[in-house]
């Protein structure tokens, strides 16, 4: 599995001891960071937007590349358009309103109640897949945003994934995954000769994230719980009115 930085980096980014979250530290470029692996067909490189920094326009910059980080001479400055110009990589640039791809006229999309993402063949348990605000005082005002998954794609606990998904003639599409809905194929016939690591462009108003592992298994118990009581409450602050015990009434709150 990925779920963690490569050592090969941006000049301004700063791992934590663990490579699951990588910072800028300086300016707003010079933030590229790859995956410690190649990804497996079907594997999500899941980050969660930790820290914003205003000021700056442009946000956070996911991908794939063929390109083996250890053998780059030099990380280039930006994802786009320096790594891209060096060939074989596909690179993907997050905005704030204007990120599903069009296929035939119509939107890929799928169910955001349904417990499993099904990106093509690739099936995916939803639930850390969604980015969730941190439950506050005046919180039950944007429950109706809560309901339906939708946190802001640039916005702080936003997550944002990357995959590749097989095709027929043998070569893959890239998929880029934002808050539990697959925004559809972003990029086509992607070569799969060489193996692709994630790109992850820890650029401009976007100034550190986290790796978030995914566990493909069937969902847990308490997971299903959580949705099951999503479905019935008012709000969120709805919760600590009901006979649970206080662990689970968190984990409900995505505290």
């Amino acid at each position: 599995m990925a779920a963690r930085f490569h050592r090969v980096h941006g000049a301004n980014v700063r791992l934590d001891g663990t490579r699951t979250r990588a910072t800028r530290v300086e300016s707003f470029a010079h933030g590229l960071c790859f995956s410690q692996e190649p990804l497996a067909p079907g594997e999500v490189f899941l980050v969660e937007i930790e820290e914003k920094e205003p000021g700056w326009c442009g946000h956070l910059r996911v991908g794939l590349t063929a390109l083996d980080p250890q053998r780059l001479e030099a990380v280039p400055e930006y994802s786009l358009p320096d790594l891209v110009n060096m060939g074989d990589t596909w690179v993907f640039a997050i905005t704030r309103n204007h990120n599903r791809v069009v296929v035939d006229g119509e939107e890929a999309r799928g169910p955001p109640g349904e417990p499993f993402l099904c990106v093509e063949r690739v099936r995916i348990p939803r639930d850390v897949l969604v980015g969730r605000s941190r439950p506050g005082r005046y919180s039950h005002i944007l429950d109706e945003l809560y309901r339906t998954n939708v946190l802001p794609p640039t916005a702080r606990r936003s997550r944002i994934g990357v995959l590749y998904a097989p095709q027929p003639d043998g070569t893959s599409d890239m998929h880029i995954i934002i808050n539990g809905e697959d925004m559809g194929p972003s990029a086509r016939r992607l070569p799969t000769a060489r193996p692709l690591y994630a790109v992850v462009d820890v650029f401009a108003s976007t100034k550190s994230v986290r790796v978030i592992p995914v566990d493909y298994g069937l969902p847990s118990l308490q997971t299903l719980c959580r949705l099951v009581i999503e479905k019935h409450i008012v709000h969120r602050l709805a919760i600590d009115s009901l006979d649970l015990p206080p662990p689970l009434k968190s984990f409900c709150k995505h505290e």
